[in-house]
């Protein structure tokens, strides 16, 4: 093989201008320290030029070893340019590790043609670009595939229908279903929407215009709590037509035609490609991480899972050397026959809390379904493991969507993302909380937390917001996970309901407290209800409604089991096992 390969596009292979991939390397490795020592000397061909499914041309780099050899190839797709920091992290930073690097611009984005029509066109085009690499001299047959958020999208596209070739993927915070991105059980995931639409619309741009936007955006997101209806406002935010961003907020039903083709989670359940997960406790797409990795396992599919302490942003800042280190060592695993760098377990995640920060836990597997720990609220705002006698209301609250409650930190896509102090929020009239004890002993908490819920309204329309804190002595109460259901009753009596909270590995740490937090929304985290049977986006008429917790809800843990080496953290005697 040569060291400077041709490729089939429009332009010839070429050294790169002088200093430039010696430049970015310099810039990495001074930005994060732990990456592993550069192999080879980097070459580049810019400006390729893909036939795509329906014969536009896909803008494609392609980045080298100069080095004789046979070298797998890594092949990513991405709808936000091919700039910083896509060319150094991935295009770079792999190519020096010994991978040739196919760095390609998705159709309408980045110079490439067609008009870019969110998830509608990536299996066809993926399938397109690896018959084009079986057409260049240097491609030897084994491919991989890597990228985070929709670049991971992408991967699962190409995963439909697996290509011979591709041996090995890694879906860093990824999504494989776009509807989830955009709503939850009905409810219109607002702040999530409005930062895909603007990443989407400007990043590929450059970071001048994708700054602009985002700061645009942030300002114009202050106004929209009173706007009435909120369809045109919210989009309005974007200073841009974005007609599938529309298209994507208006239809909240997954059942809703709109939608046909977007789910790609049939691809991980047949899959047997080996595929490695990265998320963070905090990322936007932290649950669909996790549905991806239960599908892989039931489906026997060789998959390692790593959860840092990361939103979706920082798993690629701060982050950035473990997420890089994984992800390396799985490839070379899995396309370069060297599993030296493999970690002996399945799963590695981080467990959060004072007495647990920084500590990384191997486990075989993550719990899908655990054990669980049911605590109780009591009408004077304490949370018990006592079970009550009968289901009398502990507290009500009026929830006025006039006045959201507004969303602080939680799992988002936005650097607004993580652990955050909630003492302001839980000094609102709109929200009620439930404390338990300080505990006399740690408390790990590992696996999936619900809330369930018996509930009533006087207007037979609301949302419920239920949060996991905890309170450390000095009275600081801090989000740990956390999720949101819409009410369907068909009167105005009580009705149940249950709230997924999301994963965590967490441990309370003595003296420390477990808090209960329940509201009626987190606004703009998602789009408020208004109170009424109208359509979110829709409505123009606004309702406060009257939301009645009742004593039979409970929040329920899962067990923590046990820390290797240190043996089983008990739950205080206040919330016995159910």
């Amino acid at each position: 093989m040569t060291t400077a390969p041709h490729g089939a596009g429009t332009r010839p292979a070429w050294a790169p201008p002088p200093g430039k991939p010696a430049l970015s390397a310099r810039m990495m490795r001074a930005t994060w320290r732990g990456l592993p020592a550069k192999r080879y000397d980097v070459g580049w061909e810019p400006g390729l030029v893909v036939p795509a499914a329906d014969g536009s041309g896909l803008c494609t780099d392609h980045y080298f070893p100069r080095a004789q050899g046979d070298f797998p190839t890594l092949l990513v797709r991405s709808p936000y340019g091919r700039g910083v920091p896509w060319s150094p992290m991935y295009g770079l930073l792999f190519a020096e590790q010994g991978f040739h690097v196919v760095l390609q611009s998705c159709r309408g984005t980045g110079g490439s043609g067609g008009r870019f029509d969110l998830w509608r066109n990536e299996a066809a085009d993926g399938r397109a670009t690896v018959s084009w690499l079986r057409e260049q001299p240097w491609f030897n047959g084994v491919l991989g595939t890597v990228g985070p958020s929709y670049l991971g999208y992408v991967q699962w596209a190409l995963a439909l229908d697996p290509p011979p070739e591709l041996k090995a993927m890694a879906v860093q915070v990824g999504l494989h279903d776009p509807h989830a991105m955009f709503h939850t059980d009905g409810a219109l995931r607002l702040e999530n929407a409005l930062v895909v639409g603007v990443g989407m619309t400007y990043q590929h741009r450059g970071v001048g215009p994708f700054a602009r936007a985002t700061l645009r955006l942030h300002r114009r997101m202050r106004r929209m709590s009173p706007a009435r209806p909120l369809h045109g406002k919210a989009v309005s935010g974007l200073a841009a037509e974005v007609p599938w961003l529309d298209g994507a907020m208006a239809h909240p039903d997954p059942q809703d035609p709109y939608w046909d083709g977007a789910s790609l989670a049939g691809a991980a359940e047949r899959l047997r490609v080996p595929v490695s997960l990265v998320t963070g406790w905090h990322d936007g797409l932290v649950d669909q991480t996790f549905g991806q990795y239960h599908r892989l396992r039931r489906a026997g599919c060789p998959t390692a899972l790593l959860v840092g302490p990361w939103t979706h942003t920082t798993a690629l800042q701060q982050g950035w050397p473990e997420v890089f280190g994984e992800t390396l060592a799985w490839l070379r695993a899995h396309l370069c026959d060297d599993d030296s760098g493999l970690r002996p377990t399945g799963v590695r995640v981080h467990v959060g809390g004072e007495d647990g920060g920084g500590a990384w836990r191997d486990l075989d597997h993550w719990p899908e379904a655990p054990a669980v720990t049911p605590w109780f609220p009591t009408s004077d705002g304490h949370l018990v493991g006592q079970a009550p006698t009968d289901g009398a209301p502990v507290a009500s609250f009026r929830y006025d969507p006039a006045d959201p409650t507004p969303s602080v930190g939680g799992p988002l896509l936005t650097p607004t993302a993580g652990a955050r102090d909630n003492g302001a929020l839980e000094a609102r009239e709109d929200v009620v909380t439930f404390t338990g004890p300080p505990l006399q002993a740690p408390l790990d908490v590992l696996g999936p937390v619900a809330a369930r819920l018996t509930v009533a309204t006087d207007t037979g329309h609301a949302d419920v917001f239920a949060r996991l804190c905890e309170v450390d002595p000095q009275g600081r109460s801090t989000n740990v996970c956390d999720g949101l259901a819409p009410l369907r009753t068909e009167g105005l009596g009580p009705a149940e309901v249950t709230v997924p909270m999301g994963a965590t590995a967490h441990r309370f740490a003595a003296g420390h407290r477990v808090r209960w937090q329940i509201s009626g929304g987190a606004h703009p985290r998602f789009a408020r209800h208004p109170g009424t049977g109208e359509p979110r986006l829709d409505a123009a008429r606004l309702a406060p409604v009257r939301i009645t917790l009742h004593a039979d809800s409970a929040l329920l843990l899962p067990d923590g089991g046990a820390e290797p080496g240190d043996g089983t953290h008990d739950a205080p005697k206040e919330a016995p096992k159910a």
